[in-house]
């Protein structure tokens, strides 16, 4: 798998014949290894091993409804009170981080409320706050520290 724009780690692989898996330290499985599950994996570790989150605070494809229809998001992080305050969207490396991206996860949080936003393909990261009383979002240089949320 190609080498993403995040800190590399250890990742649990397996083979069978010719299908790859990869472990998932949240949902305690191998699952099929995409590229944008490499990328999941990847942030996961980013958000656990250099942003503090435990990873008893983070649910993987978490189930809402938009609209009338059910969606899962990527990744979804609580604090200690187990409110939501991080929702990231990941993409497999090829795809280009797009206005699509961003709506498609401003259409999530329109019914999550999360106040930070993390969009990314494992290239390229992008970072918000949102500030619902002015309804205002802010792009973040750097997604801050758990204990900073």
């Amino acid at each position: 798998m190609l080498q993403l724009n995040l800190p590399k780690y250890d990742c649990r692989i397996r083979k069978n014949d010719d299908i790859t898996d990869i472990f998932d330290p949240i949902r305690k499985t191998f699952l099929r290894l995409t590229p944008e599950e490499w990328v999941r994996q990847h942030i996961i570790n980013f958000l656990v091993n250099h942003k503090g989150f435990p990873l008893s605070h983070i649910k993987v494809e978490y189930g809402l409804e938009v609209n009338g229809l059910k969606r899962r998001c990527d990744i979804l992080a609580f604090d200690k009170d187990a409110n939501m305050i991080l929702l990231v969207e990941c993409k497999a490396p090829q795809v280009k981080i797009t206005q699509d991206a961003f709506n498609q996860i401003a259409n999530y949080n329109y019914a999550l409320k999360v106040k930070y936003l993390f969009v990314t393909n494992g290239m390229e990261h992008f970072y918000a706050s949102i500030d619902f009383k002015n309804e205002k979002y802010c792009f973040l240089k750097d997604l801050p520290n758990y204990q900073d949320l």
